[in-house]
């Protein structure tokens, strides 16, 4: 679960890695701009980080408490799957 992106790792802190594969880097950016204004509630306590490679949504989470870890990515994967049902009901995005 640890990431390899080169940015340093705090000792006893949690890492949660998850890459989210999308049919098209369209659909891929959509899910960014939907998913991007949640900030975390809690400052300090976690950190997340969402970048777009293609047609890959990639999201990094650091976290000092794996209850605080935990209910971030509940909450993410739940926005998740409303932004994908979403989309599905809609058809694929028109091309820009």
């Amino acid at each position: 679960m640890a990431a390899s992106d080169g940015e340093p790792h705090v000792a006893g802190e949690l890492e949660f890695t998850l890459d989210v594969p999308f049919p098209s880097p369209r659909e891929a950016s959509i899910a960014l701009q939907s998913l991007s204004p949640d900030r975390e509630p809690r400052r300090g306590g976690i950190s997340k980080r969402l970048t777009l490679s293609g047609s890959t949504l990639s999201v990094r989470w650091s976290a000092g408490e794996a209850r605080i870890l935990r209910v971030s990515v509940g909450s993410f994967l739940d926005h998740l799957s409303l932004v994908v049902e979403t989309m599905e009901a809609f058809g694929p995005p028109l091309s820009q």
